[in-house]
C-alpha cells in the first residue's frame, strides 16, 4: 500500500479522511478483483479456521482476528507506521460489512 501525502490543508481533509479513503479505495478495488467480495473470502476463511480451531469462526471474528495481525505486528516495530493504519480501517471496513450481511441473514432466518 501507497503511504498518503496530504497536499491540502488539514482543514480541508485531514489525514484521517484521506486514511480512510485510501482504505476504501483499496477494499474495493483491487482486493475484489484478486479475492472475490469479502464476504466470500471471509466466509472460506472462517471455514478453514474453524476446521483448524474446532470451534465456529464468523466472517465477522475473521475480520476482528486480522485487525489483531495486524496489531501484533505493529508491536513488533517501533516508529510510525502509517500502512498498517489503512489496513485496520480497511479491515474494520469489511468486518462491518460482514457482519451487516451476517446479521442480515439471521433476520430472515427468524
Amino acid at each position: 500500500m501507497n503511504t498518503i501525502e496530504n497536499s491540502s490543508s488539514p482543514q480541508e481533509n485531514p489525514l484521517r479522511v484521506e486514511a480512510l479513503r485510501e482504505a476504501a479505495k483499496i477494499i474495493s478495488g483491487d482486493r475484489n478483483k484478486q479475492y472475490g467480495a469479502p464476504e466470500d473470502n471471509f466466509e472460506r476463511t472462517a471455514q478453514i479456521w474453524s476446521v483448524i480451531l474446532g470451534v465456529p469462526i464468523s466472517n465477522e471474528d475473521v475480520a476482528m482476528m486480522m485487525v489483531g495481525l495486524k496489531v501484533a505486528r505493529y508491536a513488533s516495530k517501533s516508529g510510525y507506521q502509517p500502512d498498517t493504519w489503512i489496513d485496520i480501517a480497511g479491515y474494520a471496513g469489511c468486518g462491518y460489512e460482514v457482519g451487516y450481511l451476517e446479521n442480515e441473514k439471521l433476520d430472515k432466518t427468524n
